[in-house]
């Protein structure tokens, strides 16, 4: 991870156009290529920021001090460097992952045993299905056959829509999996993750984590 502070100005141009006026700010680079930009509020909230995959590019003569950092669709974040009062690299190396509350687990088990939850004829592939970036807590197939990716979450928020994303395209370049589709399973999604979802192609399920729990099972049980 790199970690810049500097006094800057961001642009960015896309679907729509924002500026952040100069200041002194945080920009992380992270080993996944991704490109945040940071003030010392908002908690963890990044100011603006661009999900990989994406490329940066530091600008030499004429833009030196002037870093672009582009996406697949061309979007652009320009990030115009005044001052800068920090520069560091550092390795984190592979992180273990969260590690989930008990409920969250346990509503991992009783969607993976109970798939048809999602929706009629979808079959279980595997739970914690691995990735480069972490293991995706469930994939599946749909009743057409189709590749499925399901994040899994108490409360869902855009963090949790932002990380399916992050899993859908690296998925997406495995030919024996591709397409593949996504749907993020919560007991309660906010409204903004919602919109951020359906904006990406992304389902949303809402689960009744009591009412998962009460079904019956239908399995045969020796007594």
């Amino acid at each position: 991870m790199r970690l810049v502070i500097a006094r800057c100005s961001v642009d960015y141009a896309g679907r729509l156009t924002a500026h952040l006026p100069s200041a002194p700010r945080l920009i992380l680079v992270k080993a996944d290529g991704s490109v945040s930009i940071h003030a010392d509020d908002r908690a963890y909230k990044p100011l603006n920021w661009m999900s990989p995959p994406c490329t940066l590019k530091e600008g030499a003569d004429d833009t030196e001090g002037v870093w672009t950092v582009v996406n697949k669709a061309g979007e652009k974040l320009i990030i115009t460097m005044e001052e800068i009062l920090h520069d560091s690299s550092h390795e984190l190396g592979v992180d273990p992952g969260l590690i989930k509350d008990g409920v969250e687990a346990h509503l991992q088990e009783l969607l993976a045993d109970r798939i048809e939850t999602l929706g009629e004829g979808y079959t279980l592939i595997r739970r914690e299905y691995f990735t480069a970036i972490g293991p995706v807590d469930i994939l599946c197939r749909d009743a057409d056959g189709q590749t499925v990716a399901v994040e899994l979450k108490r409360r869902g928020d855009i963090d949790g829509v932002e990380q399916l994303t992050r899993y859908l395209e690296l998925l997406n370049r495995d030919p024996h999996l591709a397409p593949v589709k996504g749907i993020f399973a919560a007991q309660e999604i906010k409204p903004q993750a919602r919109v951020l979802a359906t904006d990406r192609g992304i389902g949303c399920v809402v689960l009744d984590y009591n009412a998962m729990r009460g079904i019956e099972d239908d399995k045969l049980r020796l007594f």
